[in-house]
């Protein structure tokens, strides 16, 4: 396993990250408990959850297995706050008054003393920057928090938080994680120059495009069954022809190196400038291993250039980052309602 520099920040992160948004929904815990022991065995330092994956049990859950492990020391943990909790209308938010209950209430789950990486999870458009950042830093000073990162925000958002960081003294972001894999290259075209230009560590996620390239899922084939698409929406773009086509390159290219698509996807985020670790999110141990063969394979420059032939940087085919990034922020002005994001 090989370690990297996260953003502007001392702390060195593994190249992969261990996503738990499975625990405690499609992962039970055993098999959970068990995937957190073998990632860190085979080198995995760094992990990521948030408050409300599960509603807090995935945060139990991972708890659990670093005290078991007894290795919370050798872990840059990280989780999320903002995203909703409950149905009052202090639940979720940026808010001075969810962040601090949200923190402690991770702290508890988490059976920590600190978060090493603190993400907010969605913009909220509502909280002026001011307070965001004010209440990230009395989190900092009381060292329930060691860095700050964002979660699916626009870079004019992020340049506004990197200004007020710097004009007022207060913790400024050293991570942002975003949607990106091989259908959905649209953070190529300013995100990803920004991060890189500002000391940002960019920690994605969603490496198999919600599965579409793990390799199960051929063109003219029914989905398995038991799989989360064994009955697609009629506008799921993720199996568009156009994007099934480029699913059945990608495999002819992946065999032809002798490794699966899973490897291949996996790999090329390994070797994407700007990309500190992507964040892994297996549903078994097997997933796990799977993704770990990854940091095995190098991908040579003829076998880059290939995979910018069939998709070309910047493009995208499923619209993954702009819906989670625009679309919900369109929508709630649209509505003339920005609680709505």
């Amino acid at each position: 396993m090989k370690y990297r520099q996260l953003g502007c920040s001392g702390v060195r992160v593994s190249e992969l990250c261990l996503g738990t948004m499975n625990f405690g929904s499609r992962t039970d815990e055993k098999t959970s408990i068990a995937i957190v022991h073998e990632a860190l065995d085979a080198g995995i330092n760094f992990i990521d959850t948030a408050d409300a994956y599960a509603r807090g049990e995935s945060e139990e859950i991972l708890g659990k297995a670093i005290a078991q492990s007894g290795r919370r020391d050798e872990i840059v943990l990280a989780t999320k706050a903002v995203a909703h909790m409950g149905d009052g209308p202090n639940d979720w938010g940026a808010s001075r008054y969810h962040l601090m209950r949200s923190c402690e209430n991770s702290l508890h789950r988490l059976q920590t003393d600190r978060i090493d990486l603190f993400y907010l999870h969605l913009v909220d458009i509502t909280t002026p920057m001011e307070e965001i950042l004010d209440t990230l830093e009395t989190l900092v000073r009381q060292g329930k928090i060691l860095y700050i990162g964002t979660s699916k925000w626009p870079v004019t958002l992020i340049m506004e938080a990197l200004a007020l960081s710097k004009r007022c003294g207060l913790p400024r972001i050293v991570a942002e994680q975003p949607p990106y894999h091989l259908l959905d290259r649209s953070i190529e075209n300013e995100l990803v120059w920004t991060c890189m230009r500002h000391g940002i560590g960019i920690v994605s996620f969603s490496p198999l495009a919600g599965g579409i390239l793990s390799g199960k899922y051929r063109k003219g084939q029914k989905p398995p069954k038991g799989s989360r698409y064994e009955k697609p929406a009629p506008d799921n773009k993720r199996f568009a022809p156009e994007t099934m086509d480029v699913v059945e390159k990608l495999i002819s290219l992946a065999e032809a190196k002798g490794i699966t698509l899973s490897e291949l996807a996996h790999a090329w985020l390994l070797q994407r400038p700007g990309i500190t670790a992507p964040i892994i999110g297996p549903r078994t141990v097997g997933h796990l291993r799977s993704a770990l063969k990854a940091c095995e394979v190098q991908l040579s420059d003829e076998e880059l250039g290939q995979i910018d032939e069939i998709v070309p940087s910047g493009s995208t085919l499923i619209d993954h980052y702009d819906l989670l990034v625009y679309g919900r922020m369109r929508k709630a002005v649209n509505d003339g309602n920005p609680m709505a994001y």
